[in-house]
């Protein structure tokens, strides 16, 4: 299944999910209020092996290193 890239719909993304993701950087297991943060923002939806495929590691990099800090 093909998602779109992070960069497209990160900005929709609510600020507390966000914070969660910089603070817990490359976690194999996402609370379910980011799983449906991610979601409702466009990003993939599927939560497969407790968390560990919805986000692969080009979006944790982008997460660590792109991301805005101020929301």
């Amino acid at each position: 299944m093909e998602t779109n890239p992070i960069e497209t719909w990160w900005s929709r993304v609510s600020t507390p999910a966000k914070e969660w993701l910089r603070e817990n950087l490359r976690s194999t297991v996402l609370p379910d209020h980011v799983v449906k943060a991610i979601r409702d923002a466009g990003g993939p939806s599927v939560q497969q092996q407790g968390g560990s495929d919805l986000l692969g590691t080009g979006d944790w990099q982008f997460i660590e290193t792109q991301s805005e800090f101020v929301d």
